[in-house]
């Protein structure tokens, strides 16, 4: 019974989540970070991906799926495996469970150490904490552009068709808005 009681506890969790997204995340911040996306992706080979969820899917909730779990699906359904070097990179934001995940693709990963990304991901949590979301993301975005700059960076042969992922960050909304 108590299986139960804390899966729904934490569905009311993650759906009471999905009314602070807009307000930790407002349009003018997603619009930078797809800008930002743009503009290090002209500097480097990889496809650099964003994605931001209140709350995760019922069907998640209900097998008590981790935050890495979704962020590796997202992975794959968002395409960032699909790069030519394998060296795609999903920063994942899963609000509810105050989680961040960086998945990176195999070659991309090998550049630096765990104890590196945990890093990243640490600095990012400090920000989040103090309630600023654009700060975090954007300085996490700003190392994982410089890391694919350093290890991967554009060849001129590349510029016309290398940019194929969409520069926009992910908003995973579980609930019916009347905004949407």
């Amino acid at each position: 019974m108590s299986n139960i009681f804390y899966r729904l506890a934490r569905l009311v969790r993650h759906r009471w989540a999905e009314q602070h997204l807009r307000k930790s995340l407002p349009a003018s911040t997603l619009r930078e970070l797809e800008l930002l996306i743009a503009k290090s992706e002209l500097s480097h080979s990889g496809q650099v991906r964003i994605c931001v969820e209140a709350g995760l899917p019922w069907s998640y909730i209900w097998r008590d799926a981790t935050a890495r779990q979704r962020a590796l699906s997202q992975f794959a359904k968002l395409h960032v495996w699909d790069t030519e070097h394998n060296n795609g990179a999903l920063i994942y934001l899963l609000l509810a469970d105050h989680a961040i995940e960086i998945v990176a693709d195999r070659a991309l990963d090998r550049t630096m150490s765990a104890e590196q990304w945990q890093t990243l991901i640490s600095d990012m949590q400090s920000a989040f904490k103090g309630g600023h979301f654009h700060v975090g993301l954007v300085t996490a975005l700003e190392r994982v552009s410089r890391q694919l700059q350093t290890h991967f960076p554009r060849k001129s042969s590349h510029i016309a068709d290398s940019r194929n992922l969409p520069d926009a960050p992910v908003i995973e909304r579980h609930l019916p808005h009347r905004d949407r």
